[in-house]
């Protein structure tokens, strides 16, 4: 299927992931062949296959069955395919399966139920921060034993069954992102699989086209203590105003209740925290001592996820020294903070990339971030901002409500893109307006003529007004001069 990417490919433990028969019984489906050969990783995107892998045939934006023999002509060990599927001259071993979306959820089941008995799974959902949260965690679980997660954002009803299959037998620690557009959505993606420890980064304004108030928000983010492991522990941040909520669906869920904060009644808290441009280093009090650590990712946002991997990795039962030193190196997901030092007539203009999506946590988080880039090494403090979406009917106010952070962000000059962001847009004076357009490749050439040397410029918006492209392109754009 040649609509989505196929992600992570865990190359740190031995092949193969799975033999041809296990493969097929866990599927609960048939082979038209005796056997096959081994399947060393899967894909659902025939332009990332690698040889060996099983191809998944899934319906999403495009059929994957129109993909099959490309497939197999690009080296696929074997393809899960429908009972209707209709093999074609080229094609090798075929899984039939009544349901491709239920086997590879059944699939998923059985790689999280033949982990050993001392490997400890972590799943992690929020209103922000999930991405970035599950890398981290990722990245310093490895400092301890072998760990596997999904390289990209794949944490919907296809994504975590996915990461499921492809995580290995003798994996130690499993880390799975699960995220939500309605209720009832993390639920079930929980009871896949089945964490023991959950954490929920925050609770915020995201996705209120589909909820009522951000109380059932919260309600939704709960489900995840569903697939609670008998005496799992719920990470919950302390600073949030949905904290007393969460503790409730936890403790009704039987879990051992780790907060994180700044708040002096979390149990994971930082005793000392410096903030600066380039990352913060914080002491941090986390199972009845203090452990130093330094986060190399800007942000208080990412310093308070921080804490939350500090609690997991203690309720992992790992060094939590050892596994944390791994964060000074972990960088930011793709469009998640990412900079770029780009050349502009004889200087430089620096790019942070916030544009993966936006809602109005992430956004206030951004502009506290490019309220960090010192004024000594950069004039200008320019932001590129495309609509937050999914609202609901109170879309114009959480855009209005943004001139708190731009104010505080110190933020010189607002290019706004969209028709909720012209809200913002007019409520900013005359000089700091750059420039507004409807669509964000209108605004290209109108954010290009007013850059100069100095200027630091932030890119932020929900995925669906496309201020990803406008990012790339002024990246482009720089860097051929």
């Amino acid at each position: 299927m040649s609509a989505r990417a196929s992600g992570f490919r865990d190359v740190t433990l031995q092949d193969p992931l799975w033999t041809f028969e296990d493969l097929v019984r866990a599927a609960g489906g048939r082979s038209e062949h005796a056997t096959g050969a081994p399947v060393t990783g899967l894909s659902i995107d025939t332009r990332t296959l690698a040889a060996g892998d099983l191809f998944v045939a899934l319906k999403d934006q495009r059929d994957g069955h129109d993909f099959v023999t490309a497939a197999f002509e690009a080296g696929a060990s074997a393809a899960l395919v429908s009972e209707a599927y209709a093999a074609k001259p080229g094609d090798g071993p075929l899984v039939r399966v009544p349901d491709v979306q239920a086997a590879l959820e059944s699939i998923g089941r059985a790689a999280r139920a033949r982990l050993s008995a001392d490997a400890r799974v972590i799943a992690v959902t929020g209103s922000a921060g999930k991405t970035g949260t599950k890398d981290m965690l990722r990245a310093a679980l490895s400092r301890i034993g072998p760990a596997h997660g999904a390289d990209k954002s794949f944490n919907n009803h296809w994504g975590v069954p996915l990461t499921l299959v492809r995580m290995p037998a003798a994996t130690r620690f499993g880390v799975f992102e699960i995220g939500m557009n309605h209720a009832g959505e993390i639920g079930p993606l929980s009871r896949m699989v089945r964490p023991h420890v959950a954490i929920v980064t925050t609770v915020d304004a995201v996705h209120l086209a589909q909820f009522p108030n951000v109380e059932a928000i919260a309600d939704a983010k709960a489900e995840i203590f569903e697939g609670l492991e008998a005496d799992g522990t719920a990470i919950l941040n302390r600073d949030n105003v949905h904290f007393e909520t969460l503790r409730r669906r936890a403790e009704e869920a039987g879990a051992r209740i780790v907060s994180f904060g700044q708040d002096g009644r979390a149990d994971v808290r930082p005793k000392v925290l410096e903030i600066a441009a380039d990352g913060t280093t914080m002491d941090i009090a986390v199972g009845g001592r203090e452990v130093h650590c330094r986060v190399g990712v800007p942000g208080i946002h990412i310093a308070m996820n921080a804490l939350a991997v500090a609690a997991a990795v203690e309720a992992a039962g790992a060094d939590v020294a050892a596994a944390l030193a791994a964060l000074a190196t972990v960088p930011p997901p793709p469009g998640r903070g990412v900079r770029t030092e780009l050349p502009l007539r004889g200087g430089h203009v620096l790019l942070i990339d916030e544009s993966y999506n936006a809602n109005p946590a992430s956004m206030r988080a951004a502009f506290a971030v490019l309220g960090t880039v010192p004024r000594a090494a950069y004039k200008r403090r320019i932001a590129v901002l495309g609509d937050m979406l999914e609202l609901g009917d109170q879309e114009k106010s959480h855009h209005l409500a943004l001139k708190e952070a731009v104010d505080a962000a110190g933020t010189d000059l607002v290019f706004a893109t969209g028709p909720n962001m012209a809200h913002l847009f007019r409520a900013l004076p005359p000089e700091r307006q750059g420039a507004w357009a409807l669509r964000s490749e209108e605004i290209e050439d109108a954010l290009a003529a007013r850059l100069e040397p100095g200027d630091v410029v932030m890119v932020k918006g929900s995925n669906g007004s496309r201020m990803g492209p406008l990012a790339e392109a002024l990246r482009k754009r720089l860097a051929a001069g």
